[in-house]
């Protein structure tokens, strides 16, 4: 295990073996000492990192720099958050997620296995930003299992993605998508499913056939 002095990692934080802590990350800040914080085997939390006490992550969870992440949110095996992305708190996200750079992913959000964030991908949940009972009708997006969203996708409060589903670059999602269905556009809407979908290089493969676990699902 490897923690840069320059960092601070507070009192009671579990590191698992063979995890590294590089330069001026905050490590279970700001919350109270019974906070469970913990980090299995072969964690990086790259530098300028911040994780609050309360969040858990498994085995070889990775950071970029400069990522925030808020407490009471829970982190399965080999997931990575990429650099300058925010995951404020009470989430929850499944094994090999992939968050890529510039993503917000707000409170109440669910990421299940596979699923994966192209850059800039927003997330919300306040369907009416600064109501007064805004606290009352906050709900995240669901993000079913090896899920697609493309690169500067907006999805709103409450939206379920379904499984395998692939939403296209700029797309803003107003609505519940099928599973497999292929979703472009402002609002988003269904154009094709996935099953459908051909390699644009002429080879002769499915891109993303079904499987029960595929291991090139989590590459980054």
């Amino acid at each position: 295990m490897s923690v840069s002095p320059l960092s601070v990692v507070a009192e009671g934080v579990v590191l698992g073996a063979g995890s590294t802590v590089e330069e001026f990350c905050i490590i279970g800040r700001s919350g109270p000492s019974s906070e469970k914080t913990a980090f299995g085997d072969g964690a990086r939390l790259r530098s300028h990192t911040v994780v609050y006490a309360g969040v858990t992550a498994g085995a070889k969870f990775q950071t970029g720099h400069h990522v925030l992440i808020r407490e009471h949110t829970t982190i399965g095996d080999d997931v990575s958050v990429g650099s300058l992305s925010v995951v404020e708190h009470t989430v929850r996200m499944g094994d090999r997620v992939r968050v890529h750079s510039h993503c917000f992913v707000p409170e109440f959000s669910v990421l299940e296995d596979d699923a994966w964030l192209g850059p800039r991908v927003t997330l919300t949940n306040a369907p009416f930003p600064r109501c007064p009972d805004v606290s009352k009708c906050i709900k995240g997006v669901h993000i079913g299992r090896a899920a697609r969203i493309g690169a500067n996708v907006t999805i709103l409060p409450g939206v379920h993605i379904g499984e395998r589903a692939l939403i296209g670059a700029g797309a803003v999602v107003t609505k519940d998508v099928a599973p497999g269905a292929v979703v472009v556009g402002n609002a988003g809407r269904q154009v094709k499913t996935i099953d459908d979908l051909l390699c644009p290089a002429g080879l002769d493969h499915a891109p993303y056939p079904p499987v029960t676990h595929n291991p090139s699902l989590s590459e980054s």
